[in-house]
């Protein structure tokens, strides 16, 4: 079992909560149900020197909320203060966004709010709405290294431990990389470190989402085909995705299994990485790929190390563009040739590194160093086993072969 203090758990996210929280009165977190978000805001509040926690899920919150909907003005509070009231789970109230609106515009100047909430709040956002420009929000994924081993938010991109070899091994890394590959970050089974925990909390999970959260936030007639729209996706991860293939078997349109996936998506289930084909010759514009947030669900090790790869660096720019560092985007490269390199990460749409994931080669592969020529930034491939440190050239550039344990800690 992995032993970490709980308030060390989520560090990086307080901290990203606390600089949100100096610069205005109504901050969202999102991101994957059971993801902690509901551990981390009742911590937050119980550190404040008087705070109101909310949740939609408890029928006596749900009354109170109906009885009186400025309830949180019954906090006791100390002359000048300005109390933290969370809402948890607020998007399932009919209205919510209106009564958002109205808390906001009433009481921003008397009190601080924290909203929680997963699928519906994203597709809230995407929509946008009379609410914008009245909060700051960011995304809480379940556990990555770049988290659990940075108490702070980056202050800037790039630095030197970005594009650098480590210096030395972080303690705990390769340990906690071990469990992620077992048991998923989601905190429950990551914590307790059981692949036979993990299997009986990933049933409940994925069945509950699946089952229950499509079919109560959409308006989703054939839930039995989207669960095997589902399933399927499962062998396709890692691999550019065609859509005309699945038509057959799920016996429903291109434009129907588009829309199922944007469902999987908005509810941060899966997530989709696009083909970059600015400046790559021949290279395919289309076919996304996709990958899981729960890594374990992919069977084959090596995908799941390339999952895992891609969650790190998922976190990581989207935290990034939030936090206000730059526009940050994950792509893949592939050309008309089938050379392919995992991961390009861009800053405001230009090239910044390429990231390949390799179980065991210690040595570059040749699709990196061909697409490192063209493009001319960093380039990285992580390599699974621990002790791996080794730099290469390739003309005017360096590759960098590192243990993963070793190089995603870095990603604050």
């Amino acid at each position: 079992m992995i032993k970490y203090s709980r308030m060390k758990q989520r560090a990086y996210y307080e901290s990203f909560w606390r600089e949100f929280d100096s610069q205005k009165p109504m901050v969202m977190i999102a991101g994957p149900r059971q993801a902690g978000k509901t551990v981390l805001a009742k911590e937050l509040a119980a550190a404040e020197a008087s705070s109101v926690y909310f949740n939609y899920d408890i029928p006596l919150d749900k009354a109170r909320l109906a009885a009186a909907p400025s309830f949180f003005e019954g906090v006791n509070r100390a002359k000048g203060e300005r109390p933290l009231v969370v809402l948890d789970e607020i998007h399932k109230y009919r209205g919510w966004k209106n009564y958002l609106k109205g808390i906001y515009d009433g009481y921003s100047s008397e009190y601080r709010f924290l909203i929680t909430g997963s699928g519906r709040l994203e597709l809230f956002h995407q929509r946008g709405d009379a609410l914008a420009g009245r909060y700051l929000r960011f995304h809480m994924l379940p556990f990555t290294l770049g988290e659990l081993f940075s108490s702070v938010p980056r202050a800037a991109i790039p630095a030197a431990d970005l594009f650098g070899l480590p210096e030395t091994p972080i303690s705990g890394a390769e340990e906690a990389l071990r469990t992620m590959m077992r048991c998923s970050g989601f905190p429950e089974p990551f914590l307790k470190g059981e692949e036979k925990g993990y299997r009986r909390w990933a049933a409940t999970y994925h069945q509950q989402i699946v089952r229950s959260d499509i079919r109560d936030a959409f308006a989703v007639r054939d839930i039995d085909a989207m669960e095997t729209l589902y399933t399927l996706l499962v062998p396709r991860v890692g691999s550019p995705l065609s859509v005309a293939q699945l038509m057959d078997p799920l016996k429903a349109s291109h434009k129907t299994i588009d829309s199922w996936l944007s469902v999987f998506e908005r509810l941060l289930l899966v997530f989709r990485v696009r083909p970059y084909h600015r400046r790559i010759s021949r290279s395919i514009l289309k076919p996304p790929k996709f990958y899981f947030y729960d890594i374990c669900r992919v069977g084959d090790a090596g995908t799941r190390f390339e999952n895992l790869v891609a969650v790190e660096l998922k976190r990581a720019t989207m935290n990034w563009t939030e936090y206000g560092l730059g526009e940050f985007g994950l792509y893949y490269l592939r050309n008309k040739e089938q050379e392919e390199v995992d991961f390009l990460v861009t800053r405001d749409e230009e090239p910044l590194c390429l990231v390949e994931a390799k179980t065991g080669e210690d040595s570059p592969a040749p699709n990196l160093r061909k697409f490192q020529t063209v493009l001319g930034v960093p380039a990285i491939q992580l390599v699974r086993q621990a002790g791996v440190s080794r730099v290469f050239h390739n003309g005017p550039n360096r590759i960098l072969v590192v243990s993963a344990s070793a190089w995603l800690p870095n990603l604050a």
